[in-house]
Order: C-alpha cells, then sequence, then structure tokens
C-alpha cells in the first residue's frame, strides 16, 4: 500500500497580507487597521503598501451598477478577438481561466477558457461564508444598514475550539501598547464579528473562517435572539443538537445563498468547515469544488451591487481591498499602482513513497492554486480575472503572476 502524505487541513491555503481600506477604524474597530494607518502616517512610512493599497472608503466604489439590472449569464458572452488574446497568453497544463474587462461597462469583454472546470477552491471558498454571513445579517436587519454594522463592530465572540487547529497566524494589536504580535488564534480569543470576518479573508485563517461559518449558522437558528446570544448559549446549541442535523443545516445555511443568486451547485459549493476541531460538532456533506465561470459569476453580481443589496456588495469589496504584501497574481509589478481586491488558496497532496522530496505547493497527487481578482488601474482600466489551476510537481505562484503580466498588457497595454 502506499503511503499518502496530506499537507494541510481540510481546506489548506496560504495567503499573506491584509484588506479594508486602512481608514476604515472608525467605522468597524479593527484594532489591526489603527496600526497599519499609523505605521504609514509615521515618518518612516510603511513600505509594505504599494500605491496601490491607499484608497480611502470613499474611493472604492462598485463599476457595474449601471448594468445591474442584467442577468449575469447574458452579460457573459465571450468577446471572440478579446478571448483569442486572452487564450494565447495561458500556459500549457491544467489552466482554467475567465476574464472581463469592464473599463467601458457598456461594452464588457469576456473570456473564458475552459470555464466550467471543476477544482478544489482552497480558501477562496471563504467568500462562499462572506456571502452566507452577509445573508443573514440581511435577515436580521433587512431594512438597517446601520444595525447591521453596529452588530459586526459591537457584538464579541469568543472562539472556542471552532477557532483553533491553524497554523496561520493573525495580527493581534493591543491599542493601549501600541504593540501588534502575530500568533495562532487560541481558544480564549474574543474579537468582534468585524475582525473575525478581517482575519477570515486578510490573512485567510481557517480558524477565523471556521467561527465566522458557526455565527453564520447561530444567525440563522436564532434570528432575533441572535445579538443578545452568548457564548455559553452558543456553545450548548452545538452540544445539544444533534451532529447530522447540524451538517445538513451547514450546508444549508452555508451554499443557499449562493443558490439564490443564481450560482448552481455545479459552479460552486462549500463542503464544510474550515478546521478539524469543528468536526467535533459539524460534519463534511458533499466536498468543496468550484468552476471559473461560477467564480466570475460571483464578482459580477459584486461589482453590480446585487449580491444581497448594494450596500453589502460595496462592503464584502472593501473586505476583500488588499492592502499590504501581495503574492501569487497579485504580485505582478505591473499591478504596483492598482487597486486590487483579492482572494487566492491552495490546496495539495503528497505522495511521498512516489517523490520524498515533494514540497509545499508542489503536491504530485494533486496541487490546486487558484486565484480571484479585480483590478483598477488608475488610467480607468478596470478588469477582473479568476484563475484555477492544478499543476503537478509544481508551485504555480509564478507562473500566476506571469500571466498576471501578460493579461494586465492585453487589457492596459499603455500602462
Amino acid at each position: 500500500m502506499q503511503k499518502l502524505l496530506f499537507l494541510g487541513i481540510g481546506i489548506p491555503l496560504i495567503i499573506l497580507g491584509a484588506l479594508y481600506p486602512i481608514d476604515g477604524y472608525k467605522s468597524t474597530k479593527i484594532a489591526r487597521l489603527l496600526y497599519v494607518e499609523k505605521a504609514v502616517n509615521s515618518e518612516k512610512g510603511y513600505r509594505r503598501i504599494p500605491e496601490g493599497a491607499l484608497l480611502k472608503l470613499e474611493d472604492i466604489k462598485l463599476n457595474l451598477t449601471s448594468c445591474n439590472g442584467e442577468v449575469v449569464d447574458s452579460l457573459l458572452k465571450e468577446d471572440p478577438e478579446f478571448s483569442r488574446a486572452i487564450k494565447r497568453a495561458i500556459p500549457s497544463g491544467n489552466y482554467s481561466l475567465t476574464a472581463v474587462d469592464m473599463s467601458d461597462p457598456s461594452d464588457l469583454k469576456y473570456a473564458a477558457y475552459r470555464e466550467n472546470r471543476g477544482y478544489q477552491p482552497g480558501s477562496v471558498g471563504k467568500l462562499v461564508v462572506l456571502n452566507a454571513f452577509f445573508s443573514e445579517l440581511k435577515k436580521l436587519y433587512p431594512n438597517s444598514w446601520n444595525k447591521r454594522t453596529d452588530l459586526m463592530r459591537d457584538k464579541r465572540v469568543a472562539s472556542g475550539i471552532f477557532g483553533t487547529g491553524d497554523h496561520h497566524t493573525i495580527p493581534v494589536y493591543n491599542i493601549e501598547t501600541e504593540k501588534q504580535v502575530k500568533r495562532k488564534v487560541v481558544s480564549s480569543d474574543v474579537f468582534s464579528l468585524y475582525e473575525w470576518l478581517d482575519h477570515m479573508v486578510s490573512v485567510s485563517n481557517n480558524g477565523a473562517a471556521t467561527v465566522v461559518f458557526r455565527e453564520t449558522m447561530l444567525l440563522n437558528h436564532f434570528g432575533e435572539k441572535y445579538p443578545e446570544l452568548t457564548d455559553e448559549e452558543a456553545l450548548n446549541y452545538f452540544k445539544e443538537t444533534r451532529r447530522d442535523t447540524l451538517t445538513n443545516r451547514a450546508h444549508r445555511v452555508i451554499n443557499q445563498p449562493l443558490r439564490d443568486i443564481g450560482i448552481t451547485e455545479d459552479e460552486w459549493k462549500l463542503g464544510g468547515m474550515f478546521t478539524h476541531a469543528s468536526a467535533k460538532y459539524v460534519g463534511r456533506k458533499g466536498g468543496s469544488s468550484a468552476t471559473p465561470k461560477g467564480l466570475m459569476k460571483f464578482l459580477v453580481l459584486l461589482e453590480q451591487g446585487n449580491l444581497h443589496d448594494r450596500k453589502t456588495s460595496l462592503e464584502m469589496k472593501r473586505l476583500i481591498y488588499l492592502t499590504d504584501r501581495r503574492i501569487r497574481y497579485a504580485q505582478s509589478p505591473r499591478l504596483k499602482e492598482a487597486a486590487v481586491y483579492f482572494k487566492s488558496g491552495s490546496f495539495y497532496k503528497c505522495n511521498r513513497e512516489k517523490n520524498p522530496n515533494c514540497g509545499d505547493y508542489q503536491g504530485n497527487v494533486f496541487n490546486y492554486m487558484n486565484s480571484v481578482i479585480i483590478v483598477e488601474q488608475p488610467n480607468g482600466k478596470k478588469y477582473m480575472v479568476c484563475l484555477m489551476t492544478n499543476v503537478l510537481n509544481k508551485n504555480s505562484a509564478w507562473a500566476h503572476l506571469d500571466l498576471a503580466n501578460k493579461i494586465d498588457r492585453i487589457i492596459n497595454p499603455d500602462a
């Protein structure tokens, strides 16, 4: 029997950086933002942030609101010339990609290459959790955006076992001492909902994603009682409910919001939570998969303002705005001055008998690496790319970067 070494947890990834506009501390009370804002405004400056990461809250806007009445599938019709140019840039191997040039919202250009091929999405799947959380939040306060943001800012919840077990760190800033440390989530950690969302998306912490997943389930079950729900009452709900009931509910609560906006199960689904510890209460169901077409439909809906409502769409876009060191596709030097909204994930597995030196992100059984990105260049060129790859025995990060250079040259030739 072959001995297979599985690297990572249920849905492992690496993405370093931080998101959300750095002037957002006042409205969100995400402590990390205050640290970055002070660093940027200090005499020494903050060299980790490229020019494109300095947008203010008011600078971030949705690009496709003028066509928010259009059905997404009707907008994603291939432009032959644009599609040919994009396809010529794609290297050989197991690549799939969708791209939309939205520089002129009245004349969208769509390119697709193996758009319906399914891949394990890795931590790109955390966008499913983000979407489901905001879906439940709107159900709780359908007519008040302020009540939604107040709850995210003011309600604090503990990690418990749900947030533990991920080796990726989170930034923890002490406002009083003005010191920041990066460490793993521990069970005693207590953060606001906004901060858990930020930890989930910015550094893609699996524990934070599981906490947000948990809170989405609690929002769905407790409804108007949720704002006053204690950590003890929340844990008792998981202890006292059958595991299979919780598993089925988790699958429905997290995936149904995708179906409600027209993304099918074949196009994108999430199989479960992101940490092993959560399996004590909630199992996995059906596995996770996504297609470049499904991911692009999500981004178009976001830019239309059609993810639940316009304010929600804008807030979700702010949460994926990259304000720190860039990696993989986003690391392209041609994007330095561009604002980028980015999520990346990887998922890989090594057979050590076949190759004892099989390295990180170089799986020889499978080796998924995925990137979704919105690019806004200062000259007005704006576009979106959803890239999914499964290239064995090779860290595809540099190939993603090279492809980013080529695609930007196609769409933004005068830069």
